[in-house]
């Protein structure tokens, strides 16, 4: 009996070890999943909270990425826990509103039966009633290959002569790169922002030797072949009516001193609002003066958006028409808005009314468009003006809000001229997003290696990006483009630039 006495003994203590073990993992447990809830919801906030708890706009952009990979992560470590808690295994949850994978992408279908065609209850024959589809993206490496050009030579025993077929015309007489090589090269370096040695190491992944002294010829002598199309581009640019301008700085290498110097990357747009497809050149010169912009446009006359660099000034009252950017003026105020200020508060909350005239109004006919402005846009843009002038008159001069509206009052009638027809853009934020991606690609290239170069650039540059502005691949269209220009008639040169056809 003592011996039956100690073992319940040992097993009450034993139960009572396990049930404090057990209990000691579930406060762990639910101690974790608090804590990730509480950080699943902060940072819930910090995506899609209310302004005052919120970041500003700017800095919820730049760490959006990076939040949406935490969040990510704390619901899986979350659903860790929780099944860790469960006895029996969870369903997964459903995502709610996934997009549909793309339907142009090719279908590799594998089909997974069922190990038996009987029913394990009954032994009868199962029958089909539906089919369960999952679909998983997958994505495959760049892959390297050898084009191999066989031109059999025939003998003529009675003339003595030899006969041949022409060799095909290349870009790059003789050289081993196809168009479909300088392709992957110019997209690349110039839309993915990869500089070459890059490029070269992960050919190298592949054991293709890609020596960057090679790359740096093909893109060169690719930039030669390609610049009458960005010639004939220029010419149908200065034939619209409106165009927009701006300029990004960009270093160059300058080796006499041993350091880099300052070059500007000068970008013309098209206007979205006008008739023909969306072009966009990069003009790039060794410094900003306006003479750069007068020696592109030319004799050029129209309407022109820029900001307020005074590099352009010399161009209006030659037969070119200012606008200015009211994003410009917006950003004044934004920042004011930012620190607190009511009054850059009611100035955003005006010039939103605008652009949202201009949302409304975005797929209407010039004409409609036109009346719109006339209508709504022009009395809000001189009520907007009068409180403007109210306004400054009982601020303190050199304060924020007095600087920002008289920047505003500065260039009124350039920024209030749009509102007089349905063709003129509002803002500059076109060929602004076309420099953006150029600004990101210059923190990982660093420098142009010189003058030549830099124009280089701007040619492959304004091929791609007009390319990707008028829904074009942009590799596709240059492998194709590489392939037809050395046998191309210079009188079709227009059937092979970047533009879609309408």
């Amino acid at each position: 009996m003592l011996e039956t006495l100690a073992q319940l003994l040992a097993e009450r203590e034993r139960q009572a070890a396990e049930l404090a073990a057990r209990d000691e993992k579930l406060r762990h447990a639910e101690l974790k999943i608090q804590a990730l809830t509480l950080e699943l919801a902060h940072h819930k906030r910090l995506r899609f909270g209310v302004r005052s708890e919120a970041l500003a706009a700017a800095q919820r952009d730049l760490f959006q990425e990076f939040q949406a990979v935490d969040q990510a992560a704390i619901e899986a470590e979350l659903e860790q826990v929780e099944q860790s808690l469960s006895a029996t295994p969870q369903a997964r949850r459903p995502r709610a509103g996934r997009q549909p994978l793309p339907a142009h992408l090719p279908r590799i279908e594998h089909r997974h039966e069922p190990e038996s065609c009987t029913c394990g209850q009954c032994g009868q024959a199962l029958k089909l009633i539906r089919e369960d589809i999952t679909e998983q993206l997958d994505v495959e490496p760049a892959r390297f290959f050898v084009h191999r050009h066989i031109r059999p030579q025939y003998a003529c025993r009675h003339c003595q002569t030899v006969s041949a077929a022409a060799a095909p015309a290349a870009i790059i007489d003789g050289g081993v790169a196809s168009p479909g090589l300088l392709s992957w090269i110019l997209t690349g370096k110039y839309l993915d922002h990869l500089p070459l040695y890059r490029l070269e190491q992960i050919a190298a992944r592949d054991r293709v030797p890609l020596p960057r002294s090679n790359l740096a010829e093909w893109v060169g002598r690719s930039a030669v072949a390609l610049q009458p199309l960005v010639e004939r581009l220029r010419e149908r640019l200065l034939e619209r009516p409106v165009l927009h301008a701006d300029e990004t700085p960009v270093q160059q290498l300058d080796p006499g001193r041993g350091k880099t110097r300052r070059a500007y990357l000068w970008a013309y747009r098209s206007n979205s609002l006008g008739e023909g497809p969306p072009i966009v050149l990069f003009d790039y010169q060794t410094s900003r003066a306006g003479s750069h912009a007068r020696a592109f446009l030319g004799d050029w006359k129209g309407h022109l958006m820029v900001d307020d660099y005074g590099g352009y000034k010399a161009l209006f009252g030659l037969g070119v028409t200012e606008l200015g950017c009211l994003a410009h003026v917006r950003r004044k105020f934004f920042e004011l808005q930012q620190a607190g200020s009511p009054i850059a508060e009611q100035a955003l909350g005006r010039i939103a009314e605008l652009y949202a005239l201009e949302s409304q109004a975005r797929e209407w006919s010039v004409e409609a468009r036109g009346q719109l402005r006339g209508e709504q846009a022009r009395p809000r843009l001189l009520a907007l003006r009068e409180w403007l002038i109210e306004t400054r008159l009982n601020m303190a001069e050199g304060s924020g809000t007095a600087k920002a509206i008289d920047y505003s009052l500065k260039r009124w009638a350039a920024y209030s001229r749009y509102a007089d027809s349905g063709h003129l853009p509002l803002d500059n934020n076109g060929v602004e997003n076309c420099i953006r991606p150029i600004a990101i690609g210059k923190k990982n290239w660093l420098f142009a290696g010189s003058e030549r170069g830099g124009r280089h650039a701007a040619v492959i540059y304004s091929l791609l990006i007009t390319a990707r502005l008028n829904e074009l691949d942009p590799a596709a269209w240059l492998k194709d483009t590489l392939e037809k220009l050395p046998t191309w008639p210079n009188s079709r040169l227009d059937e092979l630039l970047p533009l879609r056809q309408r």
